[in-house]
């Protein structure tokens, strides 16, 4: 089965509905309601907000499979890096490093202060899905904020 069948079966499990408090809601993964209501945001820039939350210190994370032709790896390096804010310089020069998971490489990482940026390998545009386990192990990291090298354990499996 493959994975998207596999949350489809999992959503429709009575235990799951009861934690999420859907009730007897109909799971669809991809809902036109929720399209709908998403068109709005369609093609918006909400990079101008980005430098702000990292001038208050707020950890950014943006991420692309590197096989993604929707919004390719490259175009959201170049923009991550024309952004324009007080660790910019810093950022540029920082070293990209790899992202390792269970120690073979997922991906390369460049990050400073606030703001990471990854490269996820062999992923398209649903990273989780192509990349499942990096994915996982990319948002725990980012969660517990080691994906900074400013913080210690970065870039580490969790346990």
């Amino acid at each position: 089965m493959s994975i998207a069948g596999n949350i489809n079966v999992w959503y429709h499990k009575k235990t799951v509905r009861d934690a999420l408090g859907v009730g007897d809601l109909d799971f669809v993964s991809c809902s036109s309601t929720v399209y709908d209501a998403m068109m709005q945001e369609w093609m918006r820039n909400l990079e101008v907000g980005i430098p702000a939350l990292l001038e208050d210190e707020i950890q950014v994370l943006v991420y692309a499979g590197e096989e993604d032709l929707i919004c390719n790896w490259l175009g959201n390096s170049r923009w991550v890096h024309a952004m324009e804010w007080s660790g910019q310089n810093e950022f540029g020069a920082a070293s990209t490093i790899p992202f390792l998971v269970d120690g073979t490489a997922a991906g390369t990482l460049k990050s400073h202060g606030p703001l990471a940026f990854l490269k996820v390998n062999e992923a398209g545009h649903m990273v989780p899905m192509d990349q499942p386990k990096a994915a996982l192990q990319m948002l725990t990291n980012w969660m517990q904020g080691k994906l900074t090298p400013k913080k210690s354990g970065a870039n580490v499996s969790p346990k």
